[in-house]
């Protein structure tokens, strides 16, 4: 059988080779190299009905070989000297009703560097199955409990897969997404120490299947995030998850009111946008308080600062928040200035936005945008 090989790395001298064929057997052959170390987790959530495997190493783009996850069947991971075709041909044998620790011995048992590999296998039901072969890289080794198995090699010690698993265990239950779970476990056993194999580059990865999400094309990923090479792979993949599926903390925000909310609505206002037929914002509310009060008549001049306060009030609900209707506003002026692109939010008031509304507005005043734009 004619036996081909992914294009190598050379990572510091080091060659790293990812050892494949055609139709995935290179198993006649045992490579030479470094070992493509990794440590992962397979998992299931048997509420959505979600299986996923999330991965990081210290060799880039480890996604392209390690991680395989299919909808309502579960999840694999093959790594350490990778034969990357078990990835698909554990997937096949799961869904064909075969267990997890006999799905193992069938990948395995023409393989001649079999004490080579390692691959971490869970099923829909919840069964789990591990292999590590004797010539793995220390330290190595695998932890399986509910719903998940762990597997990884040349790490710093057993802490490692500990730190993965007691996370895992410690979100079951919370509500949590299966992806968020995978990847605060993936993070705990990089704080405990993870690959010890330092100086080179490091990447990170992470599928996750689900039945009831098409996916892109049809396959069924809902989450699908390879972060090829980072100095913090973990943490990157973290921040891309949080923002692309719009989890809460991936952004700062709040009731938005103040000075440049009222700049904003006197422009939209002046080039008849925002309520063209009311009466022009009045100045801002001064404080016209004496301050010698402050020694002649200390209460006079609290009740002063008071009512200045609540004028001040008055006039920020009145004119400073920005509301729906100023976003109408806002949006009227996008399209009127051909500044209305597929995929903005509400109400954007982005620099491209501003520079047009100042223009608009100094030219109907006739002020030079120079001097008068801050």
């Amino acid at each position: 059988m004619r036996a081909t090989r992914l294009l190598p790395v050379v990572l510091v001298l080091v060659l790293v080779v990812f050892s494949t064929t055609a139709d995935g057997d290179s198993r006649d052959e045992v490579p030479e190299g470094l070992l493509y170390s990794t440590f992962s987790i397979c998992a299931i959530d048997s509420t959505t009905n979600e299986s996923g495997v999330a991965v990081t190493t210290r060799v880039p783009f480890v996604g392209r070989a390690v991680p395989w996850a299919r909808a309502g069947v579960g999840a694999v991971a093959t790594q350490s000297w990778t034969v990357v075709a078990y990835g698909n041909q554990g997937l096949d044998l799961l869904e064909s009703g075969v267990e997890p620790g006999e799905a193992i011995e069938r990948l395995l048992a023409d393989d001649k560097g079999r004490e080579l590999r390692q691959v971490g296998l869970i099923d829909m039901r919840g069964r789990t199955a591990a292999f590590t072969g004797e010539d793995n890289g220390t330290w190595a080794g695998s932890r399986q409990g509910e719903h998940y198995t762990v597997q990884g090699n040349v790490l710093v010690g057993h802490e490692v897969i500990d730190a993965v698993g007691d996370h895992f265990e410690s979100t079951s239950g919370t509500g949590m997404p299966l992806a968020e779970r995978l990847i605060l476990a993936l993070e705990a056993g990089q704080a405990a120490g993870g690959d010890k194999r330092w100086g080179y580059l490091q990447s990170a990865a992470i599928r996750v299947a689900d039945p009831a999400s098409p996916g892109r094309g049809g396959d069924h990923l809902s989450v699908s995030i390879d972060v090829g090479e980072h100095e913090r792979p973990v943490q990157e993949m973290k921040r891309i998850y949080y923002a692309t599926s719009r989890r809460l903390g991936y952004r700062d925000f709040s009731e938005i009111k103040g000075a440049d909310v009222v700049e904003l609505k006197r422009k939209l206002q002046a080039l008849g946008h925002w309520r063209p037929d009311a009466e022009p914002i009045p100045e801002d509310p001064e404080f016209d308080v004496d301050r010698d009060l402050m020694r002649e008549d200390p209460e006079r001049f609290q009740a002063a600062v008071d009512e200045y306060r609540e004028r001040s009030r008055a006039f920020n609900d009145a004119y400073a928040l920005y509301d729906a209707e100023t976003m109408d506003a806002v949006d009227a002026f996008r399209e009127a200035n051909a500044l209305d692109y597929v995929g903005n939010p509400r109400g954007l008031v982005d620099r491209r936005f501003v520079d047009a509304l100042r223009a608009a507005y100094y030219a109907k005043t006739g002020a030079s945008v120079g001097e008068a734009a801050p």
